[in-house]
């Protein structure tokens, strides 16, 4: 098996996006929030189904988490949340409050 840091980012997404997770979430103001609604997410309307975590392959401390995420009102997208010393701190606490009963791996894909 291939070492899932040396895949990108970009290669999960499209995988996701072909199993259903087309929705994109951006976090604002303490809430996640979906791109195309503009509908507005607490942790506890969210369920964490698979992440992915890289580091850059150039620059070690270029790091992030593909969180595969599915909502409350069945919305299925992923979100992008970069780690590490350039974190948001802000977005990484919102989804360290996440329930743990909310966070799985039932949709996770390896290539």
């Amino acid at each position: 098996m291939e070492n899932e840091n040396a895949k990108h980012e970009k290669d999960y997404i499209k995988a996701y996006q072909e199993k259903g997770y087309t929705a994109n979430f951006r976090f604002e103001e303490g809430k996640l929030i979906a791109s195309d609604s503009k509908t507005t997410y607490s942790p506890n309307d969210i369920h964490i189904v698979a992440d992915h975590r890289y580091e850059g392959m150039s620059n070690p401390s270029d790091m992030s988490i593909l969180y595969v995420l599915e909502t409350n009102d069945g919305k299925k997208g992923t979100h992008l949340l970069g780690y590490g010393p350039n974190a948001d701190l802000d977005a990484a606490e919102f989804f360290k409050a996440i329930p743990e009963e909310n966070v799985s791996d039932k949709a996770s894909i390896d290539f």
